[in-house]
């Protein structure tokens, strides 16, 4: 059997700088915007020639932060509490034979300086700092299949949790409202999606904390 070495073309630039609380899809967040920083020799206008006529992108990227741990044939998905089994080819994990994955993404410019490339992106699901090996434009006439069998993702995910702000924490949004407009809805959002590990949701112990940084 081949093996295959990929070149990786770019780094992602997010507000997520750790795993955890990163939204388990893009369309949940309405905010949390970054960026595809693009490496020679791929950073030239001639390779994103085009692209600018898309309006969303898939980006295939490589689960940099699980690569050291081990796959297995089953796995617990989020959607089902944490606790029922499915095979790994059955779900997202990131845990998989081959750490790759894809994320559809809404595509809002080019940037190019010095004759150098990135492109800005709307709200992501992907950690900071994640490798991208391919770029390739959302065709939505094969891509959109609306009568499409979705297993136990069919529907959206749950209702939302209530999220609830300190007085501290309201008098720091305050502070950087000016900077960051958006940051009070952008942290209720994470938030709400519920984060916590689904198998300990019904017996939780200990607090959790999250790092985002809106770029």
């Amino acid at each position: 059997m081949n093996n295959f070495q990929f070149n990786v073309i770019g780094v992602i630039k997010s507000p997520y700088k750790e795993k955890f609380a990163i939204p388990r899809q893009p369309c949940l967040i309405d905010d949390g915007q970054g960026y595809l920083c693009l490496f020679l020799p791929y950073n030239h206008p001639d390779v994103v020639r085009g692209l600018e006529q898309f309006s969303h992108i898939w980006l295939i990227f490589i689960f940099h932060q699980t690569m050291n741990e081990s796959w297995r044939p089953l796995v617990r998905p989020p959607r089902l509490g944490g606790n029922t089994k499915m095979g790994v080819f059955a779900t997202r994990s990131p845990f998989r034979p081959n750490p790759i994955g894809m994320s559809l993404i809404e595509f809002k410019n080019l940037i190019i300086c010095d004759n150098e490339v990135s492109l800005a992106l709307g709200s992501m699901d992907l950690v900071d700092g994640t490798p991208v090996i391919d770029i390739k434009p959302y065709l939505p006439f094969p891509e959109s299949l609306p009568k499409a069998v979705a297993g136990f993702a069919q529907a959206a995910p749950a209702s939302e949790m209530k999220v609830v702000f300190s007085a501290t924490a309201q008098k720091q949004l305050i502070e950087q409202q000016t900077r960051y407009p958006f940051l009070e809805r952008f942290i209720r959002q994470v938030l709400a999606q519920d984060p916590c590990p689904a198998y300990k949701k019904t017996k939780l112990t200990k607090k959790f904390t999250l790092s985002i940084c809106l770029i």
